[in-house]
């Protein structure tokens, strides 16, 4: 069982950056796959970023790569977002995401994934 509770969300400018973090209540150790997914108003939920088990393996959505990095602590039961050289077309509700069991892959879909968080709610404005 995982409980997944996001934060770290709130309002910046265009070209700040934000920290989200993930936290994994459900387990004392940390071992399944992670991920970070957003849905603006009226837009479909679309993949951000995901990071393996061990925190080996990374993968980016285009839009992000280069400004959007990953990253773990098993230690702690948390995964991260750090979000650089934000833009407006940021602006979403991001949701951490977690899968059931462990892979040594990135996993991109949202079929990937058996937990969601809450959501926490990223505005970017001009």
């Amino acid at each position: 069982q995982v409980q997944l509770v996001e934060s770290g969300g709130g309002l910046v400018q265009a070209g700040g950056s934000l920290r989200l973090s993930c936290a994994d209540s459900g387990r004392t150790i940390s071992s399944n796959n992670k991920g970070w997914f957003r849905q603006a108003p009226g837009k479909e939920r679309e993949f951000v970023t995901a990071i393996s088990w061990s925190g080996e393996a990374t993968a980016y959505a285009d839009s992000v790569k280069g400004r959007f990095t990953i990253s773990r602590d098993n230690a702690k039961n948390t995964v991260y977002l750090q979000m650089n050289s934000l833009k407006p077309e940021d602006t979403a509700v991001y949701y951490c995401a977690a899968t059931r069991y462990s892979s040594s892959r990135a996993l991109r879909e949202r079929y990937d994934y058996n937990y969601w968080g809450q959501g926490t709610q990223v505005t970017v404005s001009s």
